[in-house]
């Protein structure tokens, strides 16, 4: 099934183009690595696929259909970069902020005791079980990504997507969520990243694409790897570092 599929995109602030002529298709099962130097036009273009914002000319679609129709938001798991940076202000528990995730499921009825069920167990498989009673706001940045993850995992979510989601989160922390997302891609769900670090997604994803306003690259990591798309986005500072841990 694809997910997000992008023709011929173009999107500009005023006159100053951010994502021109971009044509890109996400499957189901990806994990997509979204990669590009500062003010390439990543965010922009995540928001794009997301229906956040309008192109100025092409056509998206999500989950199959023209994404200024879609209404099944609960089918998407978006993590902004200042939810993790800065998003620390929500006055609740991180169990309320997890059921959330569940609200559109219940509809106008009562939550149910599988509704539950399904909040404790994605607190459970992000590992803060133990937060739960925690203030939202008292939560660490890594903390606090875990729980809007699990939040995107209550609802049941078939894609996450996640802007720069480590900033700030120190380098065990960011490792070991990386592991949480590659578990949760084997699980079938759907990843776009931005991450400033190439060489992190390089080893964690499977698919990349390379944008400076244009594209540079899209198809699987090892191709981008031997590409000259780096260079020719970054310029000459380009460069894959690759983690080992």
């Amino acid at each position: 099934m694809t997910i997000v599929d992008l023709e011929n995109v173009t999107f500009a602030y005023g006159e100053q183009p951010a994502v021109r002529d971009v044509s890109l298709t996400v499957e189901q099962g990806d994990f997509l690595g979204l990669v590009g130097p500062n003010g390439s036009g990543k965010t922009t273009l995540l928001h794009l696929m997301l229906g956040l914002h309008r192109p100025d000319s092409g056509s998206i679609d999500l989950f199959g259909e023209p994404v200024d129709q879609f209404d099944d938001g609960e089918r998407i798991g978006y993590v902004s970069q200042q939810a993790t940076s800065g998003g620390g202000s929500m006055p609740v528990t991180v169990r309320e902020a997890v059921t959330m995730g569940r609200f559109a499921h219940a509809g106008h009825g009562r939550l149910t005791d599988d509704d539950h069920a399904t909040v404790d167990d994605a607190l459970e498989t992000v590992g803060i079980t133990e937060l739960a009673d925690r203030q939202v706001n008292q939560l660490s940045g890594g903390q606090r990504q875990r729980a809007y993850i699990a939040r995107a995992l209550a609802s049941e979510a078939d894609l996450l997507a996640l802007d720069e989601p480590t900033v700030g989160v120190d380098a065990e922390s960011r490792d070991a969520f990386y592991q949480l997302l590659e578990s949760l891609n084997e699980r079938e769900i759907t990843i776009i990243l931005i991450e400033h670090d190439i060489g992190v997604v390089t080893d964690r994803a499977n698919r990349i694409a390379c944008i400076n306003t244009e594209l540079y690259h899209h198809g699987d990591t090892e191709s981008f790897v031997e590409s000259d798309a780096l260079t020719e986005a970054y310029g000459a500072t380009g460069q894959v570092v690759h983690h080992h841990h």
